[in-house]
Formats: C-alpha cells, sequence, structure tokens
C-alpha cells in the first residue's frame, strides 16, 4: 500500500445555482486511477454554500445524481430562494460597503439548506467500492455571473491521533444561542494551530467535537454573519416552516385565506417536500407519517445535529509549520437550543495524522 498521502487540488466552475459536480470523475480525467492505490480519502471544500455529504447518506441515495437532485429538491422548498431572510436585506448588513451591498449574493437560503440538510465542509470516505463522490453545489451563479469553486483531495491509507485536548467555550444564558468557535479572541484556531505545530504534521486532519455530555447543542461549519446567524438561524430552530410557509403563502391570491401558515403550508407543500426526500431515500410511508410528526412538533433540534466538525490540516512553507485549513468565510460554529447550565460547553480537539 501506499505510504505518502497525495493531495489534489481542483477547480471547478459551475454552471447553474444548485450543481452537483462528479470530483472523482475528475481526478480519473487528470490522474488516472490514483484513488484506487489508496484506501481513503479526504474531501474539502472551502466553501460555506458548497460542500459534501457524509459517505453513509450519499450511500442511501446510491450515489445517483437523480436522487441526490430529489434529496435538495426538499430543502430548496424548505429554504426558497425567495423568503424574507435578514441575511437577504442589504439595508441591514452594516459590515458591507455600499458597493458590496451591490454585489453580494442574496444566498440565506443556501447558508439554511447547508447546515440543515447535513452538507460538510469534509468528509471521508473509503475509496471501495469506487462511487462517485459530489461536490454539491448550493449557490453556483451570483446573478449571470458563474462562481469559481476549489476543492482539495487528500487519498491516504492509515490515520492515527497525534494529540487530543478539551477546549472550553463560553455561551450566553439564551437558550438559542451561536457562537463562532473561529473568533480570535476565543482562541480556538489559535490553540489548534499551536498543537498543529508541535505535531509537525505534513498532512493531517483536525476534528472538533461535542463532549458525550453536551445536550442540546450542534456544531456547523458555515459563515458566522449577524443576520445570518442571530437572525435567520435562530427563526428556523424557532419554526423550521417559517421560510416555506412564506412561499406556500405567495402561491395563493389571498394571503387572509391561510389563517395559520404553518398548518396550511403543511397541507399544500410540505407533503412534496417529504415525498422528494422518500423518493430520494427510498423511505416507506410510516417514515413519511413519523417525519412530518416530528417535523411538524419539535424538528428545531433535528435540523443541526452534527456533533463534529473537521477540517484538513497541511505544511504551510510560508510558516514552516501545519496550519488549520479553512476558506475565507468558513467558520466552526456552535449552536445551542437550550441554555447550559454553567453558561459553558466543552468541545474536544483531535489532532489526526494523515499517512
Amino acid at each position: 500500500m501506499a505510504t505518502t498521502p497525495a493531495e489534489i487540488r481542483l477547480r471547478l466552475n459551475p454552471s447553474r445555482r444548485f450543481e452537483a459536480i462528479d470530483v472523482n470523475e475528475r481526478i480519473t480525467a487528470e490522474a488516472g486511477d490514483l484513488l484506487g492505490r489508496y484506501s481513503k480519502t479526504l474531501y474539502c471544500s472551502l466553501h460555506t454554500t458548497a460542500g459534501y455529504l457524509d459517505q453513509s447518506l450519499a450511500g442511501r441515495m446510491h450515489h445517483q445524481h437523480g436522487r441526490l437532485a430529489q434529496f435538495f429538491d426538499a430543502w430548496h422548498a424548505l429554504f426558497p430562494p425567495d423568503a424574507d431572510y435578514h441575511h437577504d436585506q442589504m439595508n441591514l448588513r452594516s459590515e458591507l460597503s455600499d458597493e458590496q451591498k451591490e454585489t453580494e449574493p442574496r444566498n440565506a437560503d443556501s447558508h439554511l439548506t447547508f447546515i440543515g440538510s447535513g452538507m460538510r465542509n469534509c468528509v471521508t470516505y473509503r475509496n471501495q467500492p469506487p462511487a462517485p463522490v459530489y461536490f454539491i453545489d448550493l449557490d453556483g451563479t451570483n446573478g449571470a455571473a458563474c462562481r469559481v469553486r476549489r476543492t482539495t483531495i487528500v487519498a491516504y491509507d492509515e490515520e492515527r491521533v497525534v494529540a487530543r485536548e478539551s477546549f472550553l467555550v463560553p455561551v450566553s444564558h439564551h437558550p438559542i444561542d451561536s457562537v463562532n468557535l473561529g473568533d480570535p479572541r476565543l482562541g480556538l484556531v489559535d490553540r489548534i494551530n499551536e498543537l498543529l505545530a508541535a505535531s509537525g504534521l505534513d498532512k493531517g486532519r483536525v476534528d472538533i467535537s461535542l463532549r458525550p455530555s453536551e445536550r442540546n447543542v450542534g456544531l456547523t461549519v458555515n459563515e458566522y454573519e449577524t443576520m445570518l446567524m442571530r437572525h435567520d438561524l435562530v427563526e428556523v430552530l424557532k419554526d423550521p416552516l417559517k421560510f416555506a410557509a412564506q412561499r406556500g403563502r405567495h402561491m395563493i391570491d389571498d394571503p387572509l385565506a391561510i389563517p395559520t401558515k404553518t398548518l396550511n403550508y403543511a397541507k399544500y407543500d410540505f407533503p412534496l417536500l417529504l415525498n422528494s426526500l422518500i423518493e430520494a431515500l427510498r423511505w416507506d410511508r410510516s417514515v413519511l407519517e413519523r417525519t412530518m410528526a416530528k417535523l411538524m412538533a419539535v424538528p428545531a433540534r433535528r435540523l443541526l445535529r452534527s456533533r463534529r466538525v473537521t477540517f484538513l490540516a497541511t505544511h504551510d512553507a510560508a510558516h514552516g509549520r501545519p496550519l488549520l485549513v479553512r476558506g475565507t468565510y468558513q467558520s466552526p460554529i456552535l449552536v445551542q437550543w437550550q441554555p447550559a447550565a454553567e453558561q459553558s460547553r466543552t468541545v474536544e480537539i483531535a489532532i489526526v495524522g494523515l499517512s
């Protein structure tokens, strides 16, 4: 077996807003059967509205492009692009200049779909049996302009944990709150880079996970923008059908005909959303009924179930040591929907060497 990891960097050019690109096909075209010589591959996106699904979830859809499209059609119905997101109201975005407000994409729906659907910035796939691996872009165009996307792929055989450490994260007393774990004032990223420097790794992975004892809390990787995290995500956690209900309301001429927006959305559009999920994941009717009951009752905690996020770590020639790799707008984010007893949460850092 090979002992030196192979790194591949791809530049991707989506032509539509939603696009799923088979990166394994691109790798084969450029490097032949490279992945076949290794047992595992780490796929990493440097974007907040484009990434990957875990191998287990993709496998439930048999790695088929059609089922993948159905799966995301359901999320597009839940988070439609034309809803009243705070993130998309440029007059509220005080961090942007007037020039930036003219070109900034109105893409809150893509951010929320990334978070809610379980998309990841980094995933690890076993290479056998060979199958397509899709880079999924939720926001591949901004108006008439197509974006340029980049992804890094590392093929390897072995992994070993070389360092572990706990890190205490202060949280507020608010029931629903988010913490930017990438904030320099918190010190988490600096501590990770110190651990990486001591490890001497050339290629590695950084896992940030919640302790098993932590409850009513999840982790994601996304852009920590105030309107998105403090308003849109909070509203979704309180009422996951909020924005979808707005879409349902616009479907009829008389808004007064929908006295209870959530229930009427469920009547008109929500079964279509769940049917898309059923067809994509091959669920049976009993699963449909259970899923509808869960989403209508206590769905908030089911939209953010990830308890671990991962980043690539690689040797940086300019600094002469390994560093955490993340995109310009990528931050690990902790989201709680019930307050912590001590107003703090503990995350575990694991530095994993790849060889």
